[in-house]
């Protein structure tokens, strides 16, 4: 989640949806590995605890989920996760929190840590969700470690771990509330357990509303017109979605909405996705109440999550360097998806800052803007790769963005996975022209001091009608 003027973030679950909790004990449906660890995290009272049994002596295990802070670029561990464990540190390690032994040697099998769970501002990673009522919700993956060699493997292993070789499967996780039953995956239950859940799970009495379309969980202190708009839009634009592209991942989603309070001087949406989940941050004083800008804003961001229901989990990026494809896609569906459900919505400002902010940060390459912080990047640099080849299915069929990226979902319904190779294959076919291909590309991989050039140059050649005015690229 990314706290700016009005910000929006979709991280992008890369796992197929979970049958849903039992009302006792949940077990999920994948199969348990051999040899794995596992850990419970139970709540009891303001205490919380993750303990952890590991399956092998190793003297580094790591944490997937290691996203930085936003703001400082620092780990959020570091201020909320405590080690019990004599011997034991929890410490940062090149793109990846960390334990360790004090001695070097392996860690002792069980391992007991203390956390005081905050919500944060996270750089493209599911964050914490806190309700006014006390209820939090969990992100189920920042419980999931691998082991390492060394605390120098652990500084050399890259931020994408596809393909990198992983001596363990990933936890089995089990969570408790001594309070009373959790809600996971739509269900109240007295606990719950299971492998790469990709879901949030929920302490605490934050009521579950259910309808038709949605079922919903709403911080009581939230503004109603928020909610309000929630209920009403989400349905609405997922119903664009369904009839272009075909059925998405879920048609009745989970929405969990927390309110963080009307801080002063502040307007911030924040959120992400999973499988039949969409999470949704609301703060600040220019939030309390719905002028036409922030209305907007909050359709446009329901219009993004919802979106990676179909470019996101229906298909996923092979490679985490590949988010363009996911990121900026949602991106270019919601802002099609805004204009077609309301005529007066400003389409052109909202593609007007993709192609600004793609020609101000693509000067590097835009496969590694997430190392650099500047995931930015990927969304709008995406959204405008997007827009040419929407200018090519334009000329070719007549058609839009929708009707060049069907066919790209419908193809890899199978397997799951829209890469990069696929994406650009589909321009060179509808387009005709592979310098397309080769200019984008070259954004991609080498960035550009003349990116603004190069975009300039791809709408030419795909029929996207811009001016120039000085260096500014300005849509039509």
């Amino acid at each position: 989640m990314r706290p700016v003027l009005i910000a929006v973030m979709a991280a992008v679950a890369m796992a197929a949806s979970a049958p849903a909790a039992s009302a006792g004990q949940v077990r999920d449906g994948a199969a348990i590995a051999p040899s794995q660890p596992a850990v419970t995290v139970t709540r009891d009272g303001d205490a919380w605890t993750a303990a952890y049994e590991l399956d092998r002596d190793a003297p580094v295990w790591a944490f997937f989920r290691s996203a930085l802070i936003q703001e400082s670029r620092r780990s959020w561990r570091a201020a909320q996760w405590r080690v019990l464990t004599p011997g034991v540190v929890l410490e940062r390690a090149g793109n990846y929190d960390i334990l360790r032994t004090v001695d070097g040697g392996a860690l002792p099998r069980s391992v007991r840590i203390a956390f005081t769970p905050r919500s944060e501002n996270l750089e493209a990673d599911y964050s914490v969700l806190a309700f006014t009522d006390g209820s939090v919700a969990l992100p189920s993956g920042q419980f999931d470690v691998f082991p390492l060699a060394s605390v120098g493997e652990a500084e050399a292993a890259p931020l994408d771990l596809n393909g990198y070789p992983l001596a363990t499967g990933p936890a089995e996780v089990t969570w408790r509330d001594r309070a009373g039953p959790i809600l996971f995956r739509g269900q109240r239950a007295s606990e719950a357990t299971a492998v790469q859940a990709e879901t949030y799970v929920l302490f605490g009495e934050a009521d579950m509303v259910e309808s038709e379309r949605l079922v919903t969980v709403i911080d009581p202190q939230l503004p109603p017109w928020i909610s309000g708009a929630t209920e009403d839009f989400a349905p609405r634009v997922a119903d664009v979605y369904a009839a272009r592209l075909g059925p998405g991942q879920t048609d009745r989603p989970t929405i969990m909405v927390s309110w963080a309070g009307p801080t002063s001087g502040m307007t911030s949406m924040g959120g992400s996705v999973l499988p039949g989940l969409i999470v949704m941050r609301f703060e600040g004083s220019g939030v309390v109440e719905p002028t036409a800008r922030v209305l907007g804003a909050a359709r446009w961001f329901i219009g993004h999550e919802s979106a990676h229901f179909w470019l996101g989990q229906v298909v996923r990026y092979e490679r985490a360097r590949d988010a363009w494809i996911t990121e900026g896609g949602a991106d270019l569906m919601a802002i099609q998806a805004l204009k077609s459900i309301n005529p007066a919505y400003d389409a052109r400002a909202e593609l007007q800052k993709e192609i600004d902010d793609c020609i101000r940060l693509a000067d590097e390459p835009v496969v590694e803007a997430a190392g650099r912080g500047e995931h930015r990047a990927l969304y709008a640099c995406g959204a405008v790769f997007g827009m040419v080849a929407e200018g090519a299915q334009r000329r070719a069929t007549g058609g839009d963005w929708f009707d060049f990226l069907r066919p790209l979902i419908d193809a890899s319904r199978e397997d799951g996975v829209l890469t990069r190779a696929e994406w650009l294959d589909a321009l060179d076919a509808v387009s005709g022209d592979p310098s397309l291909r080769r200019d984008m590309e070259m954004l991609l991989d080498e960035g550009s001091p003349q990116a603004g050039d190069i975009v300039a140059a791809l709408f030419d050649r795909s029929g996207v009608a811009y001016s120039r005015d000085e260096d500014k690229v300005r849509l039509n």
